[in-house]
């Protein structure tokens, strides 16, 4: 059942990122950080199956700054801040991530290798009843057991062992999730990158359609595949009107 159901699209997505029905009517952009703060913030712990050991998530000083550090030792869990009411799109995202060092043997093209040292997915809105009767199924299936309807789509951006940057891989578990490759190999290891991404534009790629409403972000650091320890560190993520 995990593997049918796979965790980003059970509880992953549907815990914290959870879509309205029928479709929400959505907010005016508006720019906003989405801080990692010691109370909380708008950011949960958000665990994808009980049969999985968790990432450990905590608050660490980073140059004087608080940032989010992501522990993963053969485990996978995510840390998610869903959206007070859907935003409209287009709208940009950015953030701060780095890590020391990759994932050994991990390849998100193989659903046994499927590990990532940093990853920041963010969940939209959308008609459900134009999916195909399978993924409805599935839908209806993930709904049932998270207690919460998935989001329509969710865009998953990863740093990747070797697959090159600007590569799209569909998960192998549904079509409703699509992995962009914003990061790949060694070069800039144990840095602090900044990522800026249109999400209206990496959505049509991915998708060939427009996106609905935003509902929420996450961010995970896994390793249950492969069984290996990684780190991430995450840091300043925002919503920004100007997607450019």
């Amino acid at each position: 059942m995990i593997h049918l159901l796979h965790p980003w699209l059970v509880v992953a997505t549907s815990a914290m990122l959870a879509a309205a029905a029928p479709v929400a009517a959505a907010a005016p952009c508006e720019p906003r950080p989405l801080p990692f703060a010691k109370d909380g913030g708008p950011w949960k712990h958000a665990p994808l199956s009980s049969l999985k050991r968790d990432t450990v998530y905590t608050l660490v000083e980073d140059d004087g700054r608080t940032v989010l550090q992501g522990t993963a030792d053969s485990a996978a869990s995510l840390y998610t801040a869903k959206l007070a009411s859907p935003v409209a799109a287009p709208v940009g995202l950015s953030w701060r991530w780095k890590t020391d060092t990759l994932v050994p043997n991990a390849d998100n093209r193989d659903k046994k290798r499927e590990d990532a040292p940093l990853r920041v997915l963010v969940g939209f809105d959308g008609d459900r009843a134009t999916l195909p009767p399978e993924e409805q199924k599935r839908f209806k299936r993930a709904e049932r057991l998270s207690g919460k309807a998935p989001p329509y789509a969710v865009l998953m951006y990863i740093w990747s062992n070797h697959v090159p940057v600007g590569t799209l891989i569909p998960s192998a578990h549904t079509s409703r999730v699509k992995m962009l490759v914003v990061a790949s190999g060694k070069e800039g290891l144990g840095q602090w990158h900044t990522v800026r991404r249109n999400l209206a534009e990496d959505y049509r790629r991915a998708y060939g359609g427009e996106p609905g409403p935003l509902l929420g972000v996450g961010v995970m650091t896994d390793t249950d595949n492969t069984g290996a320890k990684a780190t991430g560190y995450y840091a300043d993520v925002r919503l920004e009107c100007d997607a450019k």
